[in-house]
């Protein structure tokens, strides 16, 4: 016991530390403390494990065990390690750290070397401008004009407004004047107007009659008269007294308040009695008690005994932690190891019993939560900008939600109404609302909010509270987000708080800043205490009390089906209205749900529709936006840029990243001539190996193996009548020319609905086949690639319709059975 009368366990005795707060657990340490064989001594006297020393990451309060002597080179490169690249938006702080740019020089250090605040100008004001307390500069006349218009509302302090007339003491002239209320009726001119004087009111008590139309009380004045009300009740006007509805106080009741007239009543909620004395409420049953991390060890603090111990120790850095107050277990984030690991409280010491639940894929743990009712484990991870969620054995996971989550930090769930809160401190900071299934998501809080890095829910009186680090405060909505309160705003009290929990009436919080961990009255803010202090950076904070997570139905066990018929993961649905689903059934990452919405079955492929564009002149080609070089054979360009649009067929899996995309040789490009209309692409789409090919015709895809090519290759065979005599046959060919010339032309750019393939035949045969396409076609947007009748003709350029052209296969190693029909002559040419 310490000298103050507080409990320490025997381990915080001559460790160096001053556990107690008064230093008398450090007093009689005859020899300094000696270190285990598996042990480094710090420097700083401290002993941490050797496994420890020399790992990038510092243990010892003074850096040594990364020490050059130690570690050798210059003793900084874990320092190299735990920087990270700052972004635009943000300054880099001496020690590596990243804090938002517009916190730089603004009065209050971020870094915690304070060096966001170093080299700042001082900024001065013009003699006519009122200067803030950040250093801001106003205009003179805005100081005491009762707007806070500094943001620190110093342009409104220790302000007297000379022209406040109001009480019983003073008079407000007519002209604006204010003089004593004892000079009114004086028989002496005090106002220059000389309202002061009235003849007909001097000496009139008008409450003689009908109680000058007051409702309850009615006091006479030197000139007209006032009505007040009896207590509990407030005026309504200036004559009728209504009941005050003592309830829109927060802070009239620790839980429930019953207003009456003129009175109200508070009460409790069930689990609850209310103290005799302070009229608060407090928890029955067994005495409540603190857990909190400090790094490398999970420690305890009894708020009925204020009995202080260790739960778990040797770890490397804990950030987060939860508890399964049923079954007496703890769960805990290691930001170091990247593992989520769970024990039970009282065999958590040993390492043999600290079971890792989840060790894989994890990059930066920061915040956890446990449902305790359908017994999934969330969590955030500000490395991927995920919030995640497994069975509460870690064997069954999945990422929830992986978008707009800039900085993701702390996590809470209300079980019972199947909902998540998380806060989020990046660029947007804000605290959000999602039903824990992912569904129904929303944003909280948006405004006046900076560094939310802790957030709890205060289930009995249905409020969510955070801290801010940024703006030192401790506040709360409702579960709605409306109804916000400020309990704690102070800069000197609340140095930089990370995490917070709520229980009965009181706010429990740590401070990195302060080493510290404090509690406060949540509805007035005051009663400030120091529980422990002299730690080792301490994080998260959680109250361990039955009532902290109420019993209810475990809606995924509710009927003979076990885990609500889910194959893999069963997770909590909002309860939004009364017709809201119990669950919703989820599967892992890659898989979706089958058609009866319970199993589980291979993700669909998503439906990819890149965009090859090769620009005039160049030899570059752009596929679903990436770049993609050209060969050294380049592109044959002519006057006009070609545009391709391939989509894969659905039958086949995404290809992502796409197979590489080959240009016809550039010794076959030649052949086209100058007024080529289009570049041959090829683009495999079946895995390599596979030699078998889909060839359908309408409007489905043609599919190739990748290591053959098929060129479609046919023999334009117009069908004219016999009988036309030649001078008909000479002017429709000549018509036909001169519509074939002007097309070539004016074509600037081509859309096929499937792609262009090129065949290599088993004995060297290369052909190649250019189709085109009419501008009326390119302009139509549910025109299809082929026709889809025999009997559909073409309109030609004399009005009259030309006959369809059919494509003939020409040889090859693999035989076309389909046939193939075209809207337009295709034109064919063979490179040599």
């Amino acid at each position: 016991m310490c000298a103050n009368r507080k409990c320490l366990a025997a381990v915080y005795l001559c460790d160096g530390d001053d556990d107690c707060g008064d230093g008398s657990d450090e007093l009689k340490c005859t020899s300094p403390k000696t270190c285990g064989p598996n042990q480094l001594r710090c420097n700083s006297s401290e002993c941490v494990p050797l496994m420890w020393s020399c790992d990038g990451d510092p243990d010892c309060a003074d850096s040594s065990d990364e020490g050059p002597e130690r570690c050798g080179g210059d003793g900084v490169h874990y320092l190299n390690n735990r920087r990270t690249n700052c972004t635009e938006g943000e300054f880099r702080c001496a020690n590596g750290e990243c804090v938002r740019l517009n916190w730089k020089c603004d009065g209050d250090p971020d870094c915690k070397d304070k060096s966001d605040e170093t080299d700042c100008p001082l900024l001065t004001c013009r003699p006519d401008e009122f200067q803030c307390g950040d250093g801001s500069c106003i205009h003179g006349t805005k100081q005491c004009n009762k707007v806070h218009d500094c943001l620190d509302h110093s342009d409104e302090s220790g302000c007297v407004n000379a022209t406040k007339c109001e009480g019983p003491l003073k008079f407000l002239c007519k002209n604006g004047e204010c003089i004593e209320s004892s000079k009114v009726c004086d028989s002496h001119k005090d106002c220059k107007d000389r309202s002061d004087e009235p003849k007909k009111e001097c000496g009139l008590n008008e409450c003689m009659i009908n109680n000058g139309g007051c409702s309850h009380v009615c006091m006479d004045r030197p000139i007209g008269y006032e009505c007040q009300c009896p207590a509990g009740y407030q005026l309504l006007d200036k004559k009728t007294c209504g009941d005050i509805d003592e309830c829109e106080n927060p802070n009239a009741c620790s839980q429930i308040c019953i207003n009456y007239k003129g009175d109200f009543k508070c009460e409790c909620y069930e689990g609850y009695e209310m103290d005799p004395v302070t009229k608060t409420c407090k928890a029955e049953g067994k005495s409540p008690y603190l857990l909190f991390t400090n790094r490398h060890e999970i420690r305890r603090i009894d708020l009925g005994k204020r009995e202080y111990s260790q739960v778990a120790s040797t770890q490397k850095n804990v950030v987060a932690l939860d508890l399964d107050v049923a079954n007496n277990r703890v769960f805990w984030c290691d930001r170091f190891h990247r593992k989520i690991y769970s024990a039970f409280i009282h065999e958590a010491s040993d390492p043999s019993q600290q079971v890792p639940l989840v060790d894989s894929l994890l990059q930066t743990p920061v915040g956890l939560a446990l449902d305790w009712l359908q017994h999934n484990l969330y969590w955030t991870d500000s490395g991927d900008k995920s919030i995640s969620v497994a069975s509460v054995d870690g064997t069954k996971r999945r990422v929830l939600i992986n978008s707009d989550l800039s900085e993701p930090r702390a996590i809470a769930l209300d079980p019972h109404h199947g909902f998540m809160y998380w806060s989020v401190w990046g660029t947007q900071a804000k605290i959000e609302k999602a039903g824990m299934n992912g569904v129904d998501r929303q944003v909280l809080v948006a405004d006046n909010i900076e560094w939310p890095n802790g957030i709890t829910l205060d289930v009995a009186n249905s409020r969510l509270y955070w801290v801010d680090s940024k703006l030192h405060h401790v506040s709360s909505v409702d579960l709605n987000g409306a109804h916000r309160r400020t309990h704690l705003s102070s800069a000197e009290r609340l140095g930089h708080p990370y995490a917070l929990a709520v229980f009965e009436d009181r706010v429990y919080w740590t401070d990195r800043d302060r080493a510290a961990v404090f509690m406060a009255n949540r509805l007035t803010g005051q009663d400030i205490h120091t529980l422990a202090e002299n730690l080792n950076d301490p994080h998260d904070i959680v109250v361990f009390h039955q009532l902290r997570q109420p019993p209810g139905p475990d809606s995924c066990n509710l009927g003979s089906v076990a885990n609500g018929g889910c194959e893999y993961l069963c997770l909590k649905a909002p309860q939004i209205t009364e017709h809201s689903p119990k669950y919703t059934c989820a599967c892992p990452d890659g898989q979706d749900l089958g058609p009866d919405m319970r199993g589980c079955v291979p993700g669909a492929p998503r439906r990819v529709t890149p965009t090859l564009s090769v620009e005039p002149l160049s030899g570059t080609a752009t596929a679903a936006g990436a770049d993609v070089p050209s060969p050294s054979g380049g592109f044959s360009q002519a006057d006009t840029a070609s545009h391709l649009t391939t989509a894969p067929p659905a039958s086949l899996e995404p290809l992502s990243p796409f197979p590489s995309l080959k240009p016809v040789p550039s010794e076959e490009s030649k052949a086209l001539g100058s007024h080529s209309t289009a570049t041959a692409m090829v683009m495999p789409t079946t895995t390599a190996g596979d030699s078998s090919v889909s060839q359908h015709s309408g409007s489905e895809h043609f599919l190739l193996g990748e290591n053959l090519t098929v060129a479609v290759l046919g023999v334009v065979i117009p069908i004219v009548p016999i009988v036309a005599t030649v001078v008909f046959g000479l002017v429709c060919a000549g018509i036909y020319m001169v519509w074939r010339n002007y097309r070539r032309n004016s074509t600037k750019s081509m859309n096929f609905d499937n792609p262009v393939y090129r065949k290599t035949t088993g004995e060297g045969e290369e052909d190649e086949i250019h189709i085109g396409r009419t501008d009326a076609m390119a302009h139509h947007a549910h025109h299809h690639p082929y026709p889809q009748g025999v009997s559909m003709g073409v309109v030609g350029a004399g009005g009259g319709t030309c006959p369809q052209f059919i494509a003939l296969p020409l040889g090859g190693s693999m035989p076309d059975p389909g046939t193939h029909w075209y809207t337009e002559q295709p034109m064919l040419t063979t490179a040599k």
